[in-house]
């Protein structure tokens, strides 16, 4: 008998936070989806390195999920950025709070983008690719660091503005894509389902935690809209946990590309009506979200399917990337963010719970008080800290 995809999903609120996830990872099944004994990554998701509400892996996110490993008995942890050409990953884990939280559990943090962490090496997948052999014919390349540790994604709910959502399979795009990921656009959903394949052979256990406390709608994945939902979701099936929240926020999964060619291939389930759902009753829930339109999306399909995407190798594969780079920096962090931005998240930390949630992070930088650091008593450990 086949066992059916499982996705947890749980509503809480900031004063529980912490205890919910812990409680989500266990009805999820997590210790039983990761491999003990390899070190475990942490795949965090900056998607802005500013502290955008809805688009970065939130500070009791990271920190939930590592309490829960600890009290699995998984004490090898390593949390693993990306850096792209927009997004700055040490600016990021800086305003979002991450850094206090990496000193305070003893998790070390290493960049891919770094040779003295990791190198890229020639990885040739033993399966057949969508995309990726036609976008890379010289090779792939991926970390090797990656290889043979379990990896643990952290992304958020919300829409994006290629891929319609966002999720644990979009999540894998910056740690095992190197910065020139961005050719991969034009085939973005193909280039998903070979990364999911990847991942499968590369990572003996592979899992998702994904924050929806505040959601993002409209133009994703940052110029959005944030929602306070009160959601949180995880599950070993990168696809099932993806078509939930994708059904949340009111799509039909399987009218996503990357989610049906995922489900057709066997790599996950996409059809919500073959998982099973542990937790609270959230079927009844469809938030109306829309992916919205503006200045930022409107340059991305000419670049990448409108009629000047023929123009895409001198653009993109040449000394001329600094052209359209230049012009969506300039666009997203000194025009949106300050005009516009800043005084949506600015509003969201004052107005709402979890950003006041967000306020206490800032000022203390952690929930649980004493760290939860290895040791032989894991479990007596963490459940007295957090209960």
């Amino acid at each position: 008998m086949t066992t059916r995809s499982k996705v947890a999903v749980l509503c809480t609120q900031p004063e529980t936070v912490l205890q919910d996830y812990v409680r989500l990872f266990e009805l999820a099944e997590g210790a039983h989806a990761l491999q003990p004994g390899p070190t475990t990554i942490l795949k965090d998701n900056i998607t802005w390195h500013y502290a955008m509400p809805g688009a970065n892996t939130t500070p009791w996110q990271l920190e939930g999920t590592i309490l829960a490993l600890r009290q699995a008995g998984f004490d090898d942890l390593v949390c693993v950025q990306n850096q792209t050409v927009l997004t700055n990953a040490f600016k990021g884990e800086d305003l979002n709070g991450y850094i206090p939280i990496f000193k305070h559990y003893q998790v070390p943090a290493l960049y891919n983008f770094r040779t003295q962490d990791m190198k890229w090496i020639p990885y040739q997948p033993k399966s057949k690719m969508l995309a990726l052999d036609h976008i890379y014919p010289e090779g792939l390349l991926i970390p090797d660091y990656f290889i043979g540790k379990n990896m643990v994604h952290l992304p958020t709910v919300k829409t994006h503005m290629y891929t319609t959502t966002t999720g644990a399979m979009k999540n894998a795009f910056g740690g095992l894509l190197s910065k020139y990921r961005h050719y991969t656009h034009t085939w973005i959903h193909d280039t998903l389902v070979d990364l999911l394949t990847i991942q499968k052979e590369i990572h003996p256990g592979l899992f998702a935690v994904m924050d929806g406390t505040t959601a993002g709608d409209g133009g994703g994945p940052r110029l959005i809209d944030p929602k306070v939902k009160n959601v949180i979701l995880a599950s070993a099936d990168q696809v099932a946990i993806d078509a939930v929240a994708a059904q949340l926020m009111g799509f039909d999964p399987l009218s996503i590309r990357y989610i049906r060619l995922a489900h057709e291939r066997g790599l996950g389930v996409g059809d919500v009506r073959e998982i099973e759902l542990v937790g609270d009753d959230v079927s009844g829930e469809n938030w109306n979200f829309h992916v919205g339109r503006n200045s930022h999306s409107f340059l991305a399909w000419l670049s990448w399917y409108g009629p000047t995407k023929k123009l895409q190798k001198l653009l993109f594969r040449t000394p001329m990337v600094v052209l359209p780079t230049f012009v969506s920096e300039i666009e997203q962090d000194y025009l949106y963010w300050p005009l516009k931005y800043r005084h949506v998240a600015a509003r969201w930390r004052a107005e709402t719970p979890w950003g006041h949630l967000f306020q206490e992070y800032q000022h203390h930088g952690y929930l649980n008080e004493a760290p939860i650091a290895p040791s032989a008593d894991r479990k007596a450990a963490t459940l007295a800290q957090i209960t």
